[in-house]
């Protein structure tokens, strides 16, 4: 399978903002991590932009099985990230690092969630791991 995974504004400081919301991971281990778990049997791809034009870019062109986006604070208000999600025809899922219902009020509601298959928040830098591997088990079982 083809498997995008997006990351949206200030992801790319993973291990040095904020650790105690975030973690200690940076985005380039979490990116070897995933690829050492699913590299071998799928082609995996990553792109991270702190703009929003450049991801509205990059979705509205992938052609593969799964997406998984971390939209970051871009993830709850706005509509070219839903409008792209909403023209790519594979499996999405939004990932979000933190618990976004123990933070402020303005996370607790999702912009894009409506154009996912599923949703993933709090567990960490692992939910990109956990989506990635229920992406795959809903489109195998699906068949």
């Amino acid at each position: 399978m083809k498997i995008l995974v997006v990351n949206g504004p200030k992801l790319n400081q993973l291990g040095t903002r904020k650790p105690e919301i975030y973690g200690h991971l940076t985005l380039q281990e979490v990116e070897s991590a995933l690829k050492e778990e699913f590299g071998k049997d799928h082609e995996v791809d990553f792109f991270q932009s702190d703009f929003e034009c450049g991801l509205v870019e990059k979705i509205r062109s992938f052609k593969g099985d799964i997406l998984i986006i971390n939209g970051g604070a871009l993830s709850h208000h706005s509509v070219s990230l839903l409008k792209a999600l909403r023209a790519v025809e594979s499996y999405k899922v939004e990932v979000h690092i933190s618990n976004v219902f123990q933070r402020e009020e303005f996370r607790h509601k999702s912009a894009i969630a409506s154009a996912c298959n599923a949703y993933l928040t709090g567990f960490g830098t692992n939910g990109y791991l956990l989506a990635i591997k229920g992406a795959i088990l809903n489109l195998t079982n699906n068949k």
